[in-house]
């Protein structure tokens, strides 16, 4: 067993009070990841959505979505501020493996393979209909987080914190003069390695305006970006 303690600075978020509990069907939860930047006019409609899948009643049990803002469109007049080289690393190393062509925005990834249909007016992807195996998650009063898949080949962990509701009135760049709303915002991303059991202390919540924080937790083998299976769902 692996452990890994991770602290970050939050000023005036409250602690989480109560125990919870997220798990996956034995079937493959779809994880939909958007990169996506708030200095890209092509952007807003991906945006939109992303967020339109919060009312969807398979939200957290038959997929989950994320959206990573890449840092790369920084320079043209407007500064993401939910932006972070990782996330544009992560879209990078998505290249490099060839689940995807080039980085772009917005640029749709869906069970760790590029998915181009979006663009072609498709709102449904197809979903994985694999059975990798149950994973699950509990985290209870101390803000420990224990992870458990009971599935083959996961050796990495990674849990993501996300911001709902958040708004940005923009004043430069490619979308000067709109107010932008964005759901499912990666505030901050933590991995562990191990092997299909962990234990964590959940990180702070990062305090980004947002009216509602979800987490997504998701596993991978050692050596690839590719998703096994997820879980996750709003934090209480």
């Amino acid at each position: 067993m692996k452990y890994l303690l991770i602290a970050l600075v939050c000023i005036g978020w409250p602690m989480l009070v109560s125990a919870q509990e997220w798990r996956s069907g034995p079937v493959k939860t779809d994880v939909i990841e958007l990169f996506t930047s708030e200095g890209c006019s092509s952007c807003p409609p991906a945006d939109r959505w992303l967020s339109s899948l919060k009312e969807d009643p398979d939200l957290f049990t038959g997929f989950i979505p994320v959206a990573f803002h890449v840092d790369y469109w920084d320079y043209i007049g407007w500064k993401d501020q939910f932006a972070k080289p990782e996330y544009s690393k992560r879209q990078r190393a998505y290249v490099r493996e060839g689940r995807v062509s080039q980085s772009y925005t917005p640029g749709l990834v869906v069970n760790s393979s590029e998915w181009r249909g979006w663009f072609r007016g498709l709102r449904r992807w197809n979903s994985e209909k694999t059975e990798p195996g149950t994973l699950t998650a509990r985290l209870d009063e101390k803000r420990d987080l224990q992870v458990q898949f009971d599935g083959a080949n996961a050796g990495n962990l990674t849990v993501a914190l996300l911001g709902m509701g958040l708004t940005t009135e923009v004043r430069a760049g490619e979308n000067r003069g709109r107010k932008l709303t964005h759901d499912f915002v990666v505030l901050s991303m933590h991995t562990a390695s191990g092997a299909n059991h962990w234990a964590l202390e959940l990180p702070n919540i990062p305090d980004a305006g947002q009216a509602q924080t979800a987490m997504a937790i998701w596993v991978t083998p050692e050596d690839s970006m590719k998703i096994i299976q997820a879980t996750g769902g709003f934090l209480q």
